[in-house]
């Protein structure tokens, strides 16, 4: 079996060392890069499993890499920043991360933080890759949301979780408790704004009328409701 590959970047060499180790020691692969540029170009020819990426590179902000591979790669996105502002976190979750580790971390929680990740993701069907609901199609193989007429749009790894977490469990509540079990991360403040951002950002993208949304339903007090039915091929 081919060991997951994760790529490291953060301009930091002794940070890229440490986490090249301990990733390494525990049974991955990893390839680090000191710039966004080098990044960028390497992801021409192979997308890996894991991103960890710096939010403060040389060459660019590391939330614009973070947004990107979100929507265009379907990679496992984790920050690795010494920005340990609630608000910087928040703004990673919304822009497509899936987990944020502040600086200075034990390399153990990354490594741990990483495993957990890879796990939910196996977790979801795997010989069920496209679902079926009122006109549309998700490929979570793709990450695309295709309506009646073929109309494609993208969405990231993040709201993908969400989504499925949706569609596997139709008509029936799901808490945000259930939700932070689920996706994994901290509970609290910036996890619940982070899911109400991929929420939101969901019912965009499925045409949802947000004063009367017929899909995802909230539940005040209570959590969320995915009303169609659904069918997975």
């Amino acid at each position: 079996m081919t060991k997951p590959l994760v790529t490291i970047l953060d301009d930091e060499p002794a940070i890229r060392t440490m986490l090249a180790d301990a990733l390494e020691d525990a049974g991955f692969r990893t390839i680090g890069f000191g710039r966004a540029r080098e990044f960028e170009a390497a992801l021409k020819h192979q997308t890996p499993d894991v991103c960890l990426v710096d939010l403060s590179l040389p060459d660019t902000d590391g939330l614009t890499v973070v947004h990107k591979l979100a929507l265009e790669k379907g990679a496992i996105v984790i920050i690795i920043s010494g920005r340990a502002k609630v608000q910087d976190k928040v703004t990673g979750l919304e822009l497509g991360a899936d987990d944020y580790i502040i600086k200075p971390f034990d390399p153990a929680e990354v490594v741990a933080r990483i495993r957990a990740r890879l796990r939910s993701s196996k977790a979801e069907p795997q010989s069920s890759n496209s679902a079926i609901f009122n006109g549309w199609v998700a490929h979570f193989d793709s990450y695309l949301l295709i309506d009646a007429q073929g109309v494609e749009t993208p969405f990231s790894h993040a709201e993908g979780e969400v989504l499925r977490l949706f569609l596997n469990s139709p008509k029936r509540l799901i808490s945000r408790s259930q939700m932070q079990q689920s996706l994994g991360g901290a509970a609290g403040e910036s996890f619940d704004r982070a899911m109400d951002v991929r929420i939101s950002r969901l019912r965009t993208k499925l045409r949802e009328d947000p004063k009367n949304p017929q899909l995802i339903k909230t539940i005040y007090g209570a959590g969320y409701i995915f009303l169609d039915d659904v069918s997975w091929t």
